[in-house]
């Protein structure tokens, strides 16, 4: 196996207390929450960034000494899965938000955090995608209509815009490419309907490329670089988010949540290029990375100048998070096993 350099940080945590890592409360996060009143309810939180949510709430609460709850809704498919959110006072509710009785039956709560739907993976099932992407965050938007929500979606509802540019704003058209990228569109409008007709406090929360040791853009190309495999380059650049950062900005965004529903981007400040994070990594690995195809003049990159003149710039720098995720594949961590897909051009995730 080839070997870090020496002079290459080491990871910045052991690697059983990457949750806690990617969890730590940043003090513009516990101010915001201390702001807030009432219990948080996570839905879907099995997902990648559940956990993550459940626990930076969680630690916040603690930081400001309040009572207030953190809940979290999932179907979670193992015991150990459940365990995690258990053992750090999240109290967890499992259940199917397809299944309206149980959706009825889950408490009134004043703060919601949508994270549930169909993810990458489902194109080419339309009525999968129309049902957990449209028919049930309607359904949980009228039902949780008197509560704050934040509802995850992606830059995917933009459609590509050239490389040249800092990415699509926030009032850019919503023109997505491909079934799974519509899909959450309409997740969205189902969102906004309710919103508009109840006066719903709504942040719609357009997320791009979060990254983090196991799963991310960062994780595919060391991987395949590690690996001796081809990248291809004709979805040659993008844009990336360290995962705590995220999460932060999603607590901080919430608190942004209106009538009128505040829309924003979050993603990192620089168009990165694909080529050169090959390259990159290729030097903290040893190897040559092998690279196909030409850079397509557009790529789906969003301008996350809104959340950095409201929140700042992202703790994590990309040379931090490239440093850290070559020496998580080179020392043979574990990854989800879950690749994002994000050279594809044509929708079909």
């Amino acid at each position: 196996m080839n070997a870090i350099p020496s002079c290459s940080p080491a990871l910045p945590c052991d690697p059983s207390t990457v949750d806690e890592f990617l969890s730590v409360p940043t003090p513009a996060v516990t101010e915001a929450i201390a702001r807030m009143d009432g219990d948080f309810m996570v839905l879907g939180a099995g997902g990648k960034m559940g956990l993550h949510v459940c626990l930076m709430l969680r630690k916040a609460m603690q930081a400001n000494g309040s009572s207030s709850r953190v809940l979290a809704v999932s179907r979670f498919g193992s015991v150990n899965e459940r365990s995690q959110f258990d053992q750090a006072g999240v109290e967890t509710l499992p259940g199917d938000l397809c299944d309206e009785e149980k959706l009825e039956a889950l408490p009134e709560i004043e703060n919601v955090i949508f994270m549930a739907g169909a993810k990458f993976g489902t194109s080419g099932q339309p009525d999968l995608l129309h049902r957990m992407n449209v028919e049930m965050p309607e359904r949980v938007a009228h039902r949780f209509r008197n509560s704050r929500i934040t509802a995850f979606s992606t830059g995917c509802v933009y459609s590509y815009v050239p490389t040249s540019t800092p990415g699509a704003s926030e009032t850019a058209p919503t023109e997505p490419v491909g079934e799974y990228a519509h899909s959450c569109l309409g997740r969205e409008l189902a969102f906004r309907r309710t919103a508009e007709k109840f006066q719903t406090k709504l942040t719609l929360f357009r997320l791009n490329y979060s990254v983090e040791f196991r799963y991310g853009v960062l994780v595919d190309i060391a991987q395949k670089v590690f690996q001796d495999l081809p990248i291809n380059v004709t979805m040659g650049h993008v844009n990336v988010i360290w995962q705590r950062d995220a999460v932060a900005r999603t607590l901080l965004a919430h608190e942004h949540a209106s009538a009128e529903p505040f829309i924003i981007n979050v993603t990192g400040p620089d168009v990165l290029r694909v080529r050169d994070l090959a390259a990159r990594f290729g030097e903290l690995l040893g190897k040559t990375p092998i690279i196909e195809g030409t850079e397509a003049p557009t790529a789906w990159l969003g301008d996350a100048g809104l959340s950095l003149k409201l929140f700042g710039p992202p703790e994590t720098s990309p040379d931090e998070m490239i440093a850290w995720i070559a020496t998580w594949v080179a020392t043979g961590q574990p990854t989800l096993g879950k690749p994002t897909g994000f050279e594809t051009r044509d929708g079909k995730y």
